[in-house]
């Protein structure tokens, strides 16, 4: 065996041995496949365990009530959030995810104007701004891997849009809140600044929602689709001025969301010790795979979520196609990053099988 194979394998048992201890209602979710197929899906950084128990029974609940609208839960999924982020309850609005915020506002924003974001970041944003015929600028990640936001601001004199991920989504890493604070005390003032912490849960950082609180143009995304387990209920939802989130929900049509998804929100805000509990295992799962890479002889990204990437030194996209011939599907490739590769945190056994078959592929 040559020196390289003995390191590889001696990672994917590294990684095998420290396998973190899983409560009850991570591993019954976990083993109970919510599709009729045989797919490990680390591709969209989803959570592998689905909503908690006590969402679960609220949005069975909420499906069997679907024949009404029932916005009362919708509101008390906003006093019940605002109570417990010491927010103003005017100043949360409810969306079909987080998404859907997000593009009204490069919709209301953008239009012939610039959006600034960083590359590589979550490119639903610079696909929306196109859309809208806006110009796109791309400012690369600093040597940290968080945003150059001295960089943001100088790539465009009046944006209408300056976008931030934190922490950012593919690589996974943080941009200190300093910086953060620093976009939003000099952007333009009629600048658009969205701070997006659709993995904030997975992370120690301090949350930028006073921001939204206290700036004019400044609004913060939240969403329920990662760290909760609701992706496919579609439920988020975006903090700032009440005049900002009046105009994004005159393109919204004042629509609910459903009724499941809002009783779930609720019921998943209520569950004590559930983000806590979640981090905890997100970050061991992490911090054990990323070390077996490591030991590897790979490089990974110093990730504070629920994905990370590493890099292979050579194109992804033949290695994506040659893990998902093996029936594991990861992130697509980001233009900015084309020789790395973006991976959702999985189950233990998830990883453990990402992990055998990455490194054959690799080996090939």
């Amino acid at each position: 065996m040559s020196a390289l194979s003995r390191r590889r394998f001696v990672a994917a048992a590294t990684l095998t041995g420290l396998a973190p201890a899983m409560p009850a209602w991570a591993a019954g979710a976990a083993s109970d496949p919510t599709v009729d197929d045989d797919i490990i899906r680390l591709d969209y950084n989803e959570s592998p365990y689905g909503p908690c128990p006590s969402a679960l029974q609220a949005m069975s609940l909420g499906t069997r009530q679907s024949g009404h609208y029932f916005p009362e839960h919708e509101y008390r999924l906003v006093e019940l959030f605002a109570r417990q982020h010491n927010v103003p309850e005017d100043h949360v609005a409810v969306f079909c995810g987080s998404r859907s915020p997000l593009q009204y506002a490069l919709a209301r924003h953008a239009d012939k104007r610039a959006v600034v974001t960083a590359a590589p970041t979550y490119d639903s944003v610079a696909n929306g701004a196109r859309a809208v015929g806006a110009t796109v600028h791309e400012v690369p990640l600093d040597a940290r891997h968080a945003h150059d936001v001295r960089g943001m601001l100088a790539a465009d004199p009046q944006p209408g849009v300056l976008y931030l991920c934190n922490p950012n989504n593919p690589t996974g890493t943080l941009t200190p809140r300093a910086d953060i604070e620093h976009l939003v005390s000099h952007k333009p003032t009629n600048s658009l600044a969205i701070i997006d912490e659709a993995y904030i849960h997975f992370s120690d950082a301090p949350s930028c929602l006073d921001l939204a609180v206290s700036h004019d143009n400044v609004m913060v995304l939240r969403t329920f689709s990662k760290l909760y387990g609701m992706a496919g209920a579609r439920l988020g939802l975006a903090i700032g001025k009440p005049a900002l989130l009046g105009d994004l929900q005159r393109l919204n049509g004042y629509n609910f969301v459903p009724l499941a998804a809002a009783m779930g929100g609720i019921a998943s805000l209520q569950q004590e010790d559930l983000v806590s509990e979640r981090k905890r295992i997100n970050r061991r799962i992490l911090q054990n795979t990323t070390e077996a890479l490591q030991k590897a002889g790979y490089r990974c990204t110093d990730a504070q979520a629920n994905c990370f990437m590493v890099a292979l030194g050579r194109p992804a996209k033949p290695v994506i196609q040659a893990l998902a011939q093996r029936r594991i599907r990861v992130g697509r490739v980001f233009e900015a990053w084309p020789e790395w590769l973006r991976v959702s945190v999985g189950t233990p056994e998830q990883m453990q099988a990402f992990l055998k078959a990455f490194l054959d592929v690799m080996q090939r």
